[in-house]
């Protein structure tokens, strides 16, 4: 006869089945088949039974949790990237543990550290803007695993998801070449960001494919902040020859960017012409949105980088790190 609190053990013996099949079942392992765990919920709600997780847990070397650092939860991409990656995690049974860098490098350091004291299962980033050192990472790496979205930091130790941009500037550059515009400045992100590197190598190559020289003065490089922003637009508009469109990387750039042509004088989109990397659906109620812009699919991107890193974490023997490269949609409004 069971006693008034059932035991794993005794679950298992009335099932026989073992006491890890039955543990397994009731964390909604994949390994486990669906009437197998159907047996076991049904018999542990017969009986009152409460699993006792942190035991389970501590037992299986697994805490279900993973981190998640991002730059910033109050910008639209990252949200919804973090919706994706909530949705295929909560699927498997893991929740999330979201850290904010604000682009800082300390904040990200002690965001690492801190996630890995506190025993998260493996750990998803977006790089913060100030991140030029990576060692956090490399003695991260050897107790948890770690997939790289979006920011990512190419590297044959970890997986890394991201959109191709240097295909996304390429192509945004040459659309606007064929609308006879040629004077086109880029506004792109900081240099530690491989993403920079990107944007900057498709729009030269488009330019030089169109046989357009390449402009030094028209390429600048913000650190995010919108006095940085306002005073790159107002250089540009200083020159001799200011440009007729500018390439912004995000639309919030583009927003901080285009009051500064108003103040000007100028009217968006007839004086000088804005194109964006992002896609964000705030540009729709714009009076004059940009007249193209690049998705990046912050979603799926969560979604995938999920996918990596679970498998990562529940195939740790044969896991090996991959690069997921998703292909950016050139949008004309």
């Amino acid at each position: 006869m069971l006693q008034n609190t059932p035991t794993m053990k005794e679950i298992a013996k009335i099932l026989g089945v073992s006491v890890s099949t039955v543990s397994r079942a009731l964390q909604n392992h994949p390994r486990i088949g669906s009437r197998t765990k159907e047996r076991v919920k049904k018999l542990v709600s017969e009986l009152h039974y409460e699993p006792d997780s942190r035991a389970i847990n501590f037992k299986n070397k697994k805490s279900f949790h993973v981190g998640v650092v991002l730059p910033s939860l109050t910008e639209q991409f990252f949200s919804l990237a973090l919706s994706g990656i909530e949705e295929t995690l909560m699927a498997e049974g893991y929740s999330m543990v979201v850290m904010q860098s604000k682009n800082e490098y300390a904040r990200e350091t002690a965001a690492i550290a801190s996630l890995i004291k506190h025993g998260v299962d493996g750990i998803l980033v977006s790089l913060a803007a100030e991140t030029y050192n990576k060692s956090h990472f490399y003695n991260a790496t050897h107790q948890v695993p770690i997939v790289f979205f979006d920011r990512i930091l190419k590297h044959p130790r970890y997986s890394s998801v991201y959109v191709d941009l240097s295909k996304a500037a390429r192509d945004m550059t040459a659309f606007l070449i064929a609308k006879g515009l040629t004077n086109i400045a880029l506004i792109n992100g900081p240099n530690s960001l491989q993403a920079t590197d990107d944007r900057l190598t498709g729009y030269v190559r488009a330019l030089k494919e169109h046989d357009v020289p390449v402009a030094m003065e028209y390429i600048k490089n913000v650190d995010l902040s919108m006095e940085d922003t306002v005073q790159k637009v107002t250089d540009l508009l200083d020159l001799p020859r200011p440009p007729k469109v500018i390439m912004a990387f995000h639309d919030y750039i583009a927003l901080d960017a285009m009051q500064v042509c108003k103040q000007r004088g100028l009217k968006i989109n007839q004086d000088i012409y804005f194109v964006t990397f992002s896609n964000l659906s705030f540009c729709s109620y714009l009076d004059n949105p940009p007249i193209a812009t690049v998705e990046q699919f912050p979603t799926e991107l969560g979604i995938r980088a999920s996918g990596l890193l679970l498998n990562a974490m529940q195939h740790p023997d044969s896991y090996e790190p991959s690069e997921i490269v998703i292909a950016p949609e050139l949008i004309v409004r």
